[in-house]
């Protein structure tokens, strides 16, 4: 089963941002997509997780239309995103901001925290170990208990992706998660995505690192203008004549 785009377009004030696009999307594997700055990556993602809506075309997840589906509920159902710029709790504990990422807690219910006390400490007990779980995944159990504010660029985009873990997804749209990373964590996050789509979760991979990008994915694809000029392989896409003159040698990616 997979996420598919089928002609969807997107205009703001006029601007069309997104035209026709259409595409498969694999989940339980790994697809990337590049292109130029003002392309319409961000926005793409945005459409997918419900964030904005698309002016036509559709988008459909394991074979149902997203069409009526709020952002919320497109994340029940397991499409999960992180972001270009790490948005964590700096002040909590790495730990904390893995916990406090878990959906559907007990001490969420203000009822659950006056009349069943024990129901809400078994599950902060419960979290808790899955939060350990996804740091020792990760390798930032030695930072678990360090604020938040305090970790790298690197390790807070392995953090963001320990967030995104924890609300259990199917399908993670990761946007940049090489930004501003230093080469010894790239390493680090190429292995352990290569772990989480080996697991079976499908990763959607917005990234300008070409040369991490092409060592993650077995098929990208390429949006100039808000139209898709190249898919396949990365092989073929950073061949294509297309591609080079509107990505690689069409200014600052």
């Amino acid at each position: 089963m997979t996420l598919e785009l089928a002609s969807v377009s997107k205009s703001f004030d006029g601007l069309r941002v997104l035209t026709d696009v259409s595409l498969s999307v694999p989940e339980g594997g790994v697809f990337g997509l590049i292109g130029p700055n003002g392309a319409g990556k961000s926005t793409l993602f945005a459409l997918v997780t419900g964030h904005q809506s698309p002016d036509s075309g559709q988008i459909a997840y394991r074979g149902e239309s997203l069409g009526r589906t709020s952002a919320s509920q497109r994340a029940r159902k397991g499409l999960i995103r992180t972001f270009q710029v790490p948005r964590e709790f700096t002040n909590l504990t790495v730990r904390e901001n893995l916990m406090a990422a878990a959906p559907d807690q007990a001490g969420e219910g203000l009822l659950n925290l006056f009349f069943r006390p024990g129901l809400v400490a078994r599950d902060e007990r419960r979290v808790g170990q899955e939060a350990d779980e996804r740091l020792a995944f990760l390798r930032l159990a030695h930072v678990a208990d360090v604020p938040a504010g305090r970790l790298s660029g690197g390790q807070k985009k392995l953090l963001e992706l320990g967030r995104a873990l924890m609300a259990r997804p199917t399908m993670i749209l990761l946007d940049e998660p090489f930004a501003g990373v230093n080469p010894v964590l790239v390493e680090q996050i190429i292995d352990r995505l290569q772990a989480l789509a080996e697991s079976g979760i499908g990763l959607f991979v917005i990234e300008h690192n070409l040369e991490a990008l092409a060592r993650l994915v077995p098929r990208m694809a390429v949006l100039d203008r808000g139209v898709v000029i190249a898919d396949g392989s990365p092989a073929k896409v950073l061949a294509d004549e297309r591609v080079r003159e509107a990505y690689l040698g069409g200014g600052p990616a």
